[in-house]
């Protein structure tokens, strides 16, 4: 559920300039997630979001990093500061993150490949990708690993 409401958190930041902590605990409840102010509050912290000026001017949610809105930027940051190592077998891909960090970077991926991938589970530090495909996880596994590399 967690991992869910994170990639929602990330896809509705990146959807709407959203400025308060209250109007994304509104978009989340009109997207069906029962949650609260505080659960809100830990999801913001977890994903490590800042606010960032808006085309508008005004201040907004985001991953941080560069001014775009690009999720993808957004995902090799998050990743290439989280993630020890990555193996593949077959089609699927275990990640190795540093503790705590797994959930963010699995909703971060899910956003950022959602066309790669059957499903992905998150542990505290681990993360199992179902890949559509053997190819598809070979290819992810070396694209990750020069990520992590850099």
């Amino acid at each position: 559920m967690k991992t869910r409401r994170h990639a929602k958190i990330l896809e509705l930041i990146k959807e709407h300039d959203i400025d308060t902590q209250d109007e994304l605990l509104n978009y989340l409840r009109e997207s069906g997630f029962d949650v609260t102010q505080a659960t809100v509050s830990r999801d913001i912290k977890e994903l490590r979001l800042v606010k960032t000026l808006s085309r508008s001017g005004a201040y907004k949610y985001s991953t941080g990093g560069d001014s775009g809105n690009d999720m993808s930027s957004k995902f090799y940051s998050l990743f290439s500061d989280s993630v020890i190592s990555v193996e593949a077998a077959m089609n699927l891909i275990v990640i190795k993150s540093i503790n705590g960090m797994a959930q963010a970077v699995c909703a971060a991926m899910d956003a950022a490949y959602p066309q790669h991938f059957v499903g992905t589970l998150a542990g505290e530090d681990t993360i199992f990708i179902v890949c559509k495909n053997e190819e598809i996880a070979l290819e992810t596994q070396e694209e990750f690993r020069k990520l992590i590399s850099r």
